[in-house]
């Protein structure tokens, strides 16, 4: 009977809780499910059942992270960690910049040498 005892303790504290998040614009999904001490995050990918849930998930191409830090998926997880699975850009954010800053020069909405919002002043004063 103690022994039975001892054995559910040291069952119960080998287990953690990990959360594993993933979202689309117009959906998201968090899970919250229990593991067992030193396992791998892809492994709790897996056992969470998201990659059946949003199929479109491709863990050799979406890059996951911890606590929203970049993360591998040979990372050892530990009680607590929210693991997220990142939707690949759709567009490089720097160009998106780019293209919306060229923009705005040849509107006249931003000046031509600094880039910056026209100064009224000078509009005026030419």
């Amino acid at each position: 009977m103690v022994d039975s005892k001892i054995t559910e303790q040291a069952t119960a504290q080998s287990k953690i809780q990990i959360e594993v998040v993933y979202g689309l614009p117009n959906r998201q999904e968090l899970l919250t499910i229990m593991v067992e001490e030193g396992t791998l995050l892809e492994h709790g990918i897996i056992e969470s059942g998201i990659l059946n849930v949003f199929e479109e998930i491709d863990l050799t191409v979406n890059k996951v992270g911890i606590w929203n830090r970049a993360a591998k998926l040979t990372d050892t997880l530990r009680d607590l960690d929210r693991i997220e699975i990142y939707r690949p850009l759709i567009a490089d954010p720097k160009e998106v910049r780019k293209r919306r800053a060229e923009k705005a020069k040849e509107e006249g909405r931003a000046d031509k040498v600094t880039g910056g919002r026209v100064d009224p002043r000078r509009a005026k004063a030419s």
